[in-house]
């Protein structure tokens, strides 16, 4: 998962911003068009990928993350939102959870049961990257971004896994409403991610009760 994380947060009022903000404008693009702006979101990811003062994350290069969009456009149901001015402001992409509970393999204990049943259900979205150009015009741009995304296609509950080294990143997913679940590690990775989830609508923020974030990136409480 990637979002320009510690920023947005640490911005004050008229930091960067013009005056007269130009509306922006939310848009849901096709492969085809995806593939047209690629040069365009590899810019983005590379300005938003800017490494704040004393972060030691190491984040991936401009040519892995168009590669990993690349996988990721391959995936069934694959979905990209871009926000726009005159000019290219942020952009979240994503695509719908099988219900075989695939997504939780080396998920450490137990996933949640209103988590599972969800997958189950078919009404889940994972999150799989939020970016935002620096000094975005519009100070909720990620927030918009992301619930745009996951509602456009019906989803109950999003998902994203996000790596446990990338502290700006997780403190922004919390500030915005991601609950933190626990930790997973993929069989074939070495990298420990922090699973999050999103729900949306009163049922899913029903079967997420008793789940809380924990600002120590610990698992949800009582468990």
């Amino acid at each position: 998962m990637t979002a320009e994380a510690g920023r947005e947060q640490s911005r004050k009022p008229g930091d960067g911003e013009p005056s007269a903000m130009a509306p922006v404008r939310l848009r849901r693009l096709n492969r085809w068009l995806v593939e047209g702006l690629r040069e365009d979101l590899v810019d983005l990811y590379g300005e938003s990928r800017a490494t704040a003062p004393g972060d030691p994350y190491r984040r991936p290069s401009r040519q892995n993350f168009s590669d990993r969009l690349t996988a990721e456009m391959r995936r069934p149901g694959f979905a990209l939102v871009v926000a726009e001015t005159d000019s290219l402001m942020g952009c979240a992409f994503g695509f719908p959870v099988r219900g075989d509970g695939s997504w939780w393999l080396g998920f450490e204990g137990t996933v949640p049961r209103g988590v599972g049943q969800l997958t189950v259900s078919g009404g889940v979205f994972a999150s799989a990257g939020i970016m935002i150009r620096p000094h975005p015009q519009d100070r909720g741009l990620a927030r918009r971004l992301q619930e745009r995304l996951l509602t456009d296609h019906q989803a109950s509950l999003g998902v994203t896994l996000v790596d446990q080294a990338d502290r700006p990143t997780l403190a922004a997913l919390r500030s915005w409403g991601w609950l933190d679940i626990g930790e997973l590690r993929r069989p074939t990775s070495l990298t420990t991610f922090h699973a999050l989830v999103y729900p949306l609508g009163e049922r899913a923020t029903a079967r997420m009760e008793g789940l809380a974030t924990v600002p120590g990136g610990g698992g949800p409480s009582g468990t």
